[in-house]
């Protein structure tokens, strides 16, 4: 979608959404994380008044887009792992998952430790693995996911929709209200079948 195409449907999406969190901290949410700095420090960090809002609006769109994305894929690796060490125990990751995601894994850690000034993606090797490997760990360990995901195929066709709005995402791009809402349901029948 360019600048020029009507986003107002997905502005009034994310506005709702936007509104549902406001009323929820008025009614006195409690939320088990505690984020380690305020919105206010990051956007003044990144100096976000050097852009034009033709670029910022769409951005912070999709930066909502992205949390939901980044908070699947992470509530999946919790799920990836609980489901391994129950099965393997300590060697979960030797016994469950394949040698070439391990390599990618530990290659991919072992770059990142040699950037010492930058932080890390995590402290666990699963951390280290993309999206798109977590559907295929589950299909090398079907025996013990079949219970709580059924089918492989659904599975699949879940990580697949997600991998590719995310990046979309992460290319600086703009996903129409559709591909939002594919997202939503994609996410919420996941959550619903695995008992996330």
């Amino acid at each position: 979608m360019t600048a020029s195409h009507d986003v107002s449907p997905l502005y009034e999406f994310v506005y709702r959404g936007l509104l549902t969190e406001e009323a929820l901290d008025i009614a006195g949410r409690t939320s088990r994380y505690t984020a380690p700095m305020e919105l206010s420090e990051i956007t003044q960090s990144l100096s976000l008044e050097l852009f034009e809002d033709e670029f910022i609006g769409p951005a912070q769109l999709m930066s909502i887009v992205y949390m939901a994305i980044a908070a699947f894929e992470n509530s999946v690796r919790r799920f990836v792992y609980k489901v391994l060490i129950d099965k393997y125990g300590e060697n979960w990751w030797e016994q469950g998952v394949s040698a070439k995601i391990r390599t990618f894994a530990e290659e991919r850690r072992a770059e990142e430790e040699k950037t010492k000034w930058h932080g890390t993606r995590g402290e666990d090797l699963l951390s280290y693995t993309e999206l798109k490997h977590l559907p295929d760990i589950i299909s090398q360990n079907w025996d013990e996911f079949e219970p709580y995901v059924r089918r492989q195929e659904w599975a699949v066709s879940i990580f697949a929709v997600l991998e590719r709005s995310r990046n979309i995402i992460m290319h600086s791009g703009v996903l129409e209200l559709s591909d939002v809402e594919r997202l939503g349901i994609n996410m919420r029948d996941w959550n619903k079948q695995v008992g996330l």
